[in-house]
């Protein structure tokens, strides 16, 4: 009886030298060092468009409720006009599931300055919660 021993051919090893390591290692340090500063930057603006873009939604939930009831809510009725039906509102059709926030966390403000026609303004306070540049409004929306 004949044995065959078989054997498999010798595989070459393969594999990364330390200085190709060392090379991509040096490579990706410099991309996160270039990348993050401006990955960083991008969430505020995108929380800006996002804010932009909710408020183009209830500026247009508000137009809609004017064309109902001939008049926009009142300061006071506010945004909530929009989702709870209020008292002065003679038709009504729920405009809104419920009262948006901004991407802050923040209950939009509105302000209805009741002047015949007049425009109304709806706006964030911006990341702060206070009054100041970062303001984002109905008057920033369209740029």
């Amino acid at each position: 009886m004949l044995i065959h021993q078989y054997r498999r051919p010798a595989l070459k090893q393969q594999g990364f030298t330390l200085i190709e390591l060392m090379v991509v290692v040096a490579i990706l340090a410099i991309l996160i060092g270039v990348v993050m500063p401006n990955v960083m930057k991008n969430p505020e603006k995108a929380r800006v468009t996002a804010a932009k873009a909710q408020i183009k939604i209830i500026q247009s939930q508000m137009e809609a409720y004017q064309m109902d009831n001939f008049k926009y809510p009142t300061t006071d009725e506010g945004i909530k006009a929009l989702v709870e039906k209020p008292s002065g509102a003679k038709n009504w059709s729920g405009y809104l599931k419920r009262q948006p926030v901004d991407p802050w966390g923040n209950k939009y403000k509105y302000i209805n300055p009741g002047t015949r026609g007049g425009d109304i303004d709806i706006y964030s306070l911006g990341i702060d919660g206070e009054p100041g540049n970062d303001d984002v409004g109905n008057w920033t929306a369209k740029e």
